[in-house]
């Protein structure tokens, strides 16, 4: 029984090349981008309007 054991220069000549990540490829191009700045300010717009109506709704100085 023989064990083959690399050592760390074997391991410098492996052909096997490490994942280059394509950080071009995960960045969303402009229609994406537009869209998504589109629904974040909707969504911030959405708690904002949230806060006042529960700031609103806990005021218990409205005399209707």
């Amino acid at each position: 029984m023989s064990e083959s054991k690399m050592t760390y220069h074997d391991s410098n000549n492996s052909t096997d090349k490490p994942d280059i990540p394509d950080y071009e490829q995960d960045l969303a191009n402009s229609k994406q981008k537009i869209k998504n700045t589109k629904v974040r300010k909707r969504i911030d717009e959405l708690l904002e309007e949230k806060r006042l109506k529960q700031l609103l709704d806990a005021s218990d100085d409205w005399d209707i």
